[in-house]
C-alpha cells in the first residue's frame, strides 16, 4: 500500500447529466483530503463513453467545481505533467498498456458468446456455484483461437485474476479479504477495441501516481481486481506502487435505499436553483459519513480542511435529510456579513424570479429591509417571496392566506387599525406595533390576531418578515393605500 509519498488523490467523474450529491460528497472529500496534507488533487474526466458521455455535462461539472469553490491541482483548464486528463484523449495509451498485458500474460482474448456465458452462469447459479466467468479461454491453444477466429467469432480481453486471496486495508472499513472463486477474470477491452473502465480507471490512477483513492462503496467489489491490475502493472513498469483504497459510505434516500441519480433530491442543481449557499451545501455533506464534532455540526470550509481525516468517516450508510440540509444552509447565511449576503441575494431580485417589474425595484428599500430578511430565510430563492411587497404596485392574491387571515370581522379591525396608524410615529417600529395593539384590544384580540388582516392586506401573506419594520420601509402612504383596498375587497 501506499507509504510516506505526498498525497495525490483523484476525483474522476463521467461527464453524463446533472451533478449529483453522491459526486460531490466524493469530490469534497477528496478535495479536504489533499487540502488537509497539503497534497494534490487531479480531476480527471473519464468520457470514454461516447454513448452517454456529452460536452455540455463536461462544461456543467467544470462549472458546478467552481461554484462549490473546488480548486484541483491538476486537469482541465489548468493542465499538469501527467496531461491530457480526458480519457478520450488517452487511447493510445491504453491500447499500448493491453498489448502488454496481452504479451506477458497477463491478460488473453476471450472468444465466448453472449448466449454461451449466460448459459454457463445460469448452470452456475443452479448449482449455488459463483456465477463469474469459468475462465474458458484462459488456456486456448493458438489452433482453437484460430478456429474461433475462422466462425466469425470477435474477441474481447480479460485479465487473467491470480489464484490467490487478495486482502488490503480499507481505510475506511478496516481489513478486508477476497478469495479467489468470488473474484474471476474479467473483461478490460470490448470486441470492437475500446477500453474498458475496469482498465482505464487503474492504468490512469498508476501512471498519474495516485496514492489515495477515495470512492464510493459501490465500487468496492472491484478493489481486488484493481489490487491485481496494479501488480501487474507494477512488474510492466507502468506504476510504482498499489494506492490505499477507502470506500466511502452510501447515501440514502427515501425508503432506505441508495440515493440514485433519478432521486429529485439529489440533482446538485437543485440546491443552487434554490439558493443553498456552496458554503451550507458542503457543509452538510460533510456530515454524511464524517462528524466535524461531537456538539458541532456548524462548520466553515476552512475547519472542515483542518480537521478532515479519511479514518474519522463512518462505514455506514447516511442518510440524506434534506430538512437538516436546509437548517444548515440558514445558518451560513445568518453567518454572512451584510454586504455579502445582499450580494448573494441579487440573482433572486431580477428576472425570471422576480415578480415585480424591474423599474419598480426600490434600492434603498431593499438595503432596508435585508437585515431583517436575512434572519428569516432558509435558502436564497426564499428572499423573492420574502421582500416582493416593497416592489410590487399591490401585493400577491393568496387566497388561501386570505381567507386564513380574514376572520370575525376583519372590516371592523383593518378600519380600526387603519385610523390608528394614522396617528402614529412612521419613524418607529415600535409606535406601528401599538398602533395594530391597541386596534386589537378595541376588538378584543391579542397583537397575533390582530396584526393577522394587517399583513395580508400589505404583503398578501400570512407569514414572512417582521411586520412593522415592513410597514416602516414600505411607508404610511402605500400601507393605508393598501388597507383601503383589502376593505374595499371585503365590502365587496
Amino acid at each position: 500500500m501506499a507509504n510516506a509519498t505526498p498525497v495525490r488523490v483523484r476525483f474522476c467523474p463521467s461527464p453524463t447529466g446533472n451533478p449529483h450529491v453522491g459526486l460531490v460528497r466524493t469530490a469534497l472529500f477528496n478535495w479536504a483530503f489533499a487540502r488537509h496534507h497539503q497534497g494534490t488533487l487531479v480531476f480527471r474526466i473519464e468520457d470514454t463513453d461516447a454513448a452517454r458521455d456529452s460536452e455540455e455535462s463536461y462544461n456543467q461539472l467544470l462549472d458546478s467545481m467552481r461554484w462549490l469553490g473546488f480548486d484541483w491541482d491538476e486537469g482541465p483548464e489548468v493542465g499538469g505533467p501527467h496531461a491530457p486528463y480526458r480519457q478520450s484523449q488517452r487511447m493510445d495509451l491504453y491500447k499500448d498498456v493491453a498489448e502488454k498485458l496481452l504479451a506477458a500474460g497477463h491478460a488473453y482474448h476471450c472468444y465466448c458468446t453472449t448466449e454461451e456465458l449466460d448459459a454457463r452462469r445460469d448452470a452456475a447459479r443452479k448449482a449455488g456455484k459463483p456465477s463469474g466467468y469459468d475462465g474458458t479461454c484462459r488456456t486456448l491453444t493458438d489452433e482453437q483461437k484460430a478456429a474461433y477466429e475462422a466462425e466469425g467469432r470477435s474477441s474481447i480481453v480479460r485479465f487473467r485474476m491470480p489464484d490467490e486471496t487478495i486482502t488490503f486495508t480499507d481505510l475506511v472499513r478496516g481489513e478486508l479479504t477476497f478469495t479467489p472463486e468470488n473474484v474471476p477474470d474479467y473483461g478490460i477491452v470490448r470486441a470492437n477495441g475500446a477500453p474498458l473502465y475496469t482498465l482505464v480507471n487503474p492504468v490512469d490512477d498508476a501512471l498519474m501516481e495516485i496514492t489515495h483513492v477515495l470512492r464510493g462503496e459501490d465500487l468496492l467489489s472491484s478493489t481486488p481486481r484493481q489490487i491485481a491490475l496494479y501488480k501487474a502493472l507494477i512488474e510492466l513498469g507502468f506504476a510504482k506502487e498499489i494506492p490505499a483504497f477507502g470506500h466511502l459510505p452510501y447515501v440514502m434516500g427515501e425508503g432506505n435505499k441508495k440515493l440514485s441519480k433519478r432521486d429529485p433530491q439529489a440533482s446538485l442543481n437543485l440546491y443552487r436553483e434554490r439558493g443553498f449557499l456552496p458554503e451550507g451545501l458542503l457543509n452538510y455533506l460533510a456530515l454524511l459519513g464524517w462528524s466535524f464534532s461531537a456538539d458541532q455540526d456548524i462548520f466553515s470550509v476552512a475547519e472542515l480542511v483542518e480537521k478532515f481525516d479519511i479514518a474519522d468517516v463512518n462505514a455506514n450508510p447516511a442518510r440524506f435529510d434534506l430538512k437538516k440540509a436546509e437548517a444548515i444552509n440558514a445558518d451560513h447565511i445568518r453567518q454572512l456579513d451584510i454586504k455579502s449576503f445582499i450580494a448573494a441575494c441579487e440573482p433572486w431580485l431580477r428576472a425570471p424570479h422576480a415578480n415585480w417589474a424591474p423599474e419598480d425595484f426600490d434600492e434603498a428599500a431593499w438595503q432596508a429591509i435585508a437585515p431583517h430578511a436575512q434572519t428569516r430565510v432558509t435558502v436564497l430563492s426564499d428572499i423573492t417571496a420574502n421582500v416582493d411587497f416593497l416592489f410590487r404596485k399591490e401585493p400577491v392574491e393568496d387566497e388561501a392566506s386570505w381567507t386564513k387571515a380574514m376572520k370575525g370581522d376583519p372590516a371592523a379591525l383593518l378600519g380600526t387599525a387603519r385610523a390608528k396608524l394614522l396617528d402614529a410615529d412612521w419613524t418607529s417600529p415600535e409606535s406601528l406595533k401599538n398602533a395594530v395593539l391597541a386596534a386589537g384590544e378595541e376588538h378584543g384580540l391579542k397583537l397575533g390576531k390582530a396584526q393577522a388582516p394587517v399583513r395580508v392586506a400589505v404583503t398578501g401573506r400570512t407569514v414572512g418578515l417582521p411586520l412593522f419594520e415592513s410597514l416602516e420601509i414600505l411607508g404610511k402612504e402605500r400601507t393605508v393605500q393598501r388597507i383601503d383596498a383589502a376593505l374595499a375587497k371585503l365590502a365587496g
